[in-house]
């Protein structure tokens, strides 16, 4: 049916998303964020995760039951991650996928089949790894 008054038309902004926080889970400030069955975790060495971005705010739900809170998430940027030594990501690999070790480490490789795609690698410094997710 037509509008027959003006309204305010809910939005979502393209680079904000909000997931519910897995039970028993504290996502930091500023970590890599990742889906696993559906709710959200600070980014750890599994397969099957998504990536979505970096947590905004620090969501404590250690206490609490799965989806009881929500992380927002920053997404369509480029953040800075550490490098992992063992399976470090260079230069050359500018454009390529990196792949999630923890919530503020990426790797070169999927280590053998046991991580998940993080990004894309937006560039490669002594800081660290830029990823563009």
């Amino acid at each position: 049916m037509p509008l027959a008054k003006e309204r305010q038309t809910p939005m979502r902004l393209p680079d904000r998303e909000s997931h519910p926080v897995a039970g028993a889970t504290k996502i930091q400030a500023g970590s890599l964020v990742v889906l696993d069955a559906g709710l959200a975790k600070p980014g750890h060495t599994a397969t099957g995760l998504v990536s979505l971005g970096r947590a905004e705010r620090t969501v404590d739900n250690t206490n609490g039951a799965a989806g009881e809170k929500r992380v927002e998430i920053l997404r369509k940027r480029t953040f800075l991650f550490s490098n992992l030594e063992a399976d470090p990501v260079a230069l050359a690999d500018v454009g390529k996928p990196c792949f999630v070790v923890d919530d503020e480490t990426v790797a070169k490789t999927d280590g053998t089949g046991t991580r998940s795609p993080a990004g894309r690698v937006a560039d490669v410094d002594p800081s660290g790894v830029w990823v563009e997710f």
